[in-house]
């Protein structure tokens, strides 16, 4: 499938968990330790947020070739300095490898990229494509499970109460797959942020989710390893989620729970329990 990570905290250079990180995002594109293959080559993504972009809209980077031999995201990534930011290495489950394909996807402020499937995606696609509101269907520009997964989270409300709105988009895809007889029908890790806030969901239909991890707070690492310089470069309020973990350090990653979500935000972060919900 996929591997991502998603980044809030002190700015940092794109790089720096792309390509320097001991377990890199890149690392993971050629050889990944948890994902359901070990290459992620089909495409790649970057969105991030900057205070010198007036419109507050993230910029967005993607590429259908490997991530591991692109010249300009080497580029762009050591250059680009950013707080919050959302990385995707693509590993495609059957829709065509091509630009619009790759994660993240963007709406106005929001970014969005997933890990997993709707399964038997093309016996249920039309149903779930005429529930997306008409108004964002133009937007539309691939062809994946993934991008129409954001578009009816967007439909069932994702701008006003984002955690509602994936339970809707969830029931709803489960809804539609339980009627043509699909008994798992979804499968997913997701990332998605508005420029200020970044929300986490892992869930499953038969309940065995991809992985997911999250960085332990800040402070804390400091206390157990006084000596590593990387730590006191970034704030308490930084924080990482990621589809595995960028190094060994022990206690640096803790695993999101089957079935919940998780809200990076000012002051304590959130983790709940994730249900999806019928749309009606």
């Amino acid at each position: 499938m996929c591997r991502w990570l998603a980044y809030s905290g002190t700015p940092v250079p794109l790089d720096e968990l792309l390509y320097r990180a001991d377990n890199s995002l890149i690392d993971q594109s050629m050889h990944s330790k948890l994902g359901a293959e070990p290459t992620n080559g089909d495409g790649f993504g970057v969105g991030w947020y900057s205070p010198d972009i007036p419109s507050g809209e993230p910029a967005l980077f993607r590429c259908p070739g490997p991530a591991w031999n692109d010249a300009n995201l080497r580029e762009l990534s050591h250059s680009v300095c950013s707080p919050l930011f959302l990385a995707h290495v693509r590993a495609s489950t059957g829709t065509p490898v091509q630009q619009t394909n790759c994660h993240p996807f963007r709406y106005k402020r929001w970014l969005w990229l997933h890990n997993g499937a709707i399964r038997r995606f093309s016996i249920v696609k039309r149903d779930l494509v005429l529930a997306v509101d008409p108004s964002l269907y133009k937007y539309i520009a691939g062809s994946t499970d993934s991008e129409l997964m954001f578009y009816l989270a967007l439909t069932f409300g994702l701008e006003d109460e984002p955690v509602p709105a994936v339970e809707r988009m969830v029931g709803f895809v489960e809804e539609v797959g339980h009627r043509y007889g699909v008994p798992y029908p979804v499968q997913l890790t997701i990332a998605t942020s508005d420029g200020a806030l970044v929300w986490g969901f892992r869930y499953s239909s038969e309940g065995d989710s991809r992985s997911l991890f999250f960085s332990a707070d800040v402070s804390t690492l400091r206390a157990m390893y006084p000596q590593n310089p990387v730590l006191y470069r970034v704030s308490d309020e930084t924080r990482i989620i990621v589809s595995e973990p960028l190094s060994e350090l022990q206690g640096a990653w803790l695993p999101v729970p089957e079935s919940s979500y998780g809200i990076v935000q000012p002051g304590a972060d959130e983790l709940s329990s994730f249900k999806p919900r019928p749309p009606h």
